[in-house]
C-alpha cells in the first residue's frame, strides 16, 4: 500500500491549475448550461402545474389576490428548492463529460503515455447516476450538519472521503485496466485514495465552488492513478489499454 502526501498535493495543484484551461472551461460551460436548462424546465413545468391547480381550486373566490400571492410564493419556493439540487444535477450532467476530462488531463500531463480507453456509454451513464446520487446525499447531509456540529462533521468527511475517493479513482483507473483490477488497485492504495477523497469532499461543502467538484475530482484521481501505477511493482500494474471486452457491462 502506497501513501504519499506529495502525490496528493502535486495532483491537487495540477488539477486546480487545469480547471480554467480551455478544455475544462468548455466542459464546465456545457454542464452548467445543460444543468440550468434542466432545472428551468422543471421549474416552469411545476409552476404551470400549480397554476392549473389554482385555476380549478381557488384559495379564495372573494380575494383573488390570494391566489396570485400563493402562486408567487410557490414559484419562489420552487426556485430555492431547485437551486439546492444544482450540485447533484450538475454532477449527473458532468458524469457524461468526465471521460473527456480525464482524456484532457492525460493529454496535457502524460502525452508520452499510452492513452486510456474511453468508457462505454453504459458505463459512463452508470458513473453519472452514481455521482449524482452521491452528490445529492452529500448535500443533504451537509445541510443537516449545519444544525448538528461536532462529531457528525467528522463522520461526514470520513464517509464522503471514502465514497468520493472510491468513485473518482475507479473511474480514472478503469480507463487503463479492467474494472475488477481498478477496484483491487484502490484497495491496495486505500489510504491515498481516501485522503484524495477528503480533498474532494472539502470542495463539496463550499457553495458554488462545489460545481467544480466533478472536474476537480476526476482530474485529481487521474494524477493519483498515474503516480500509484508508477510506484507499484511492474508485475502488479501497467499503464496500458484495457483488454477488449474486459469492461463490466
Amino acid at each position: 500500500m502506497t501513501t504519499s502526501p506529495f502525490i496528493l498535493v502535486e495532483g491537487a495543484v495540477k488539477a486546480f491549475s487545469q480547471i480554467l484551461s480551455p478544455p475544462f472551461r468548455r466542459l464546465l460551460s456545457l454542464s452548467l448550461l445543460l444543468t440550468a436548462g434542466i432545472l428551468l424546465l422543471v421549474w416552469f413545468g411545476l409552476t404551470r402545474l400549480f397554476n392549473y391547480y389554482l385555476s380549478n381550486h381557488s384559495i379564495s373566490g372573494s380575494y383573488p389576490i390570494l391566489d396570485t400571492l400563493a402562486f408567487f410564493l410557490v414559484g419562489i419556493g420552487l426556485f430555492v428548492g431547485l437551486a439546492f439540487l444544482l450540485p447533484p444535477v450538475s454532477a449527473l450532467v458532468s458524469g457524461y463529460f468526465l471521460d473527456e476530462a480525464a482524456e484532457a488531463v492525460e493529454q496535457r500531463y502524460y502525452p508520452n503515455d499510452v492513452p486510456g480507453t474511453p468508457l462505454s456509454f453504459g458505463r459512463s451513464l452508470l458513473y453519472g447516476l452514481r455521482f449524482a446520487g452521491l452528490s445529492l446525499a452529500v448535500n443533504i447531509v451537509a445541510l443537516l450538519l449545519v444544525f448538528v456540529p461536532g462529531v457528525n462533521l467528522i463522520a461526514f468527511f470520513v464517509a464522503n472521503g471514502y465514497l468520493l475517493g472510491r468513485e473518482y479513482f475507479e473511474m480514472a483507473a478503469a480507463r487503463f485496466r479492467p474494472v475488477a483490477d481498478a477496484e483491487a488497485m484502490r484497495v491496495r492504495n486505500r489510504a491515498t485514495v481516501f485522503l484524495g477523497g477528503l480533498a474532494i469532499a472539502a470542495l463539496v461543502v463550499v457553495p458554488f465552488a462545489n460545481l467544480l467538484t466533478p472536474l476537480f475530482g476526476i482530474a485529481l484521481m487521474v494524477h493519483v492513478h498515474k503516480a500509484l501505477s508508477r510506484a507499484e511493482p511492474a508485475g502488479q500494474t501497467q499503464l496500458s489499454r484495457r483488454p477488449a471486452g474486459s469492461e463490466v457491462k
